[in-house]
């Protein structure tokens, strides 16, 4: 599932925990690798858990766009 960026600064995707798309965007940023990270940056899915799964798309989305900016090393063969 794809989450849309349209207006993702007021889309609320915990309604228990009043957490918008922005902000998980912004913990994924920062570097949250899972869904515990989530939780504990910015408590979404601790209460009824029903934004479980949006969260997780956003997570992998997120986890999949800074893949592709992370430096590569180069290693040289000692062959």
């Amino acid at each position: 599932m794809r989450v849309s960026n349209l207006g993702s600064e007021a889309m609320y995707v915990c309604i228990c925990n009043a957490i918008t798309e922005s902000q998980v965007r912004q913990a994924v940023e920062a570097g949250a690798e899972d869904l515990w990270d989530l939780q504990a940056a910015t408590g979404i899915a601790t209460g009824c858990g029903s934004c479980k799964e949006t969260a997780a798309d956003i997570l992998r989305e997120g986890r999949s766009r800074r893949r592709k900016f992370e430096p590569q090393i180069y290693v040289p063969s000692l062959a």
